[in-house]
């Protein structure tokens, strides 16, 4: 009896199924680096929930002013900056809102008011006419 034959073909089918195996391990390798960038965006993604969280608590809300009925963010600032700008009649700038509430003319307090004196204007109660430079909307 004649074996070659017999052996000829199972070394195709073993070819074909070690061909297979290899095509299989690319894939198992590929779909092992997309679960690493998977799971890499979930731990960023939990990351910035635990921080967008622990921020909220800093976000300030928005109340009624009593005196004008203007929408304002809650804190003591904003309504004396307004006070400021109601007792003077040009423009101002952050230093000058700093010295009118007895802040040290630092620059984080020159920073800050200048801050809360830009989030006045995209609220649309003040603008800002120059850089720098504010005044109470008309």
């Amino acid at each position: 009896m004649n074996l070659n034959p017999l052996l000829q073909a199972l070394d195709l089918q073993e070819d074909a199924v070690r061909a297979l195996a290899d095509d299989l391990r690319t894939q198992i390798d590929a779909l092992q680096n997309q679960l690493r960038e998977t799971e890499l965006r979930l731990e960023h993604l939990a990351i910035t929930r635990t921080t967008i969280t622990g921020l909220v608590d800093r976000i300030p809300a928005r109340t009624v002013d009593p005196a004008g009925g203007l929408q304002l963010p809650e804190h003591p600032d904003y309504p004396r900056i307004l006070a400021v700008f109601n007792d003077t009649t040009g423009p101002l700038r952050a230093r000058d809102i700093c010295q009118a509430l007895d802040f040290a003319l630092l620059p984080k307090h020159i920073e800050r008011t200048r801050a809360k004196m830009k989030r006045l204007v995209t609220l649309g109660i003040l603008i800002e006419a120059e850089p720098g430079t504010f005044s109470m909307k008309q």
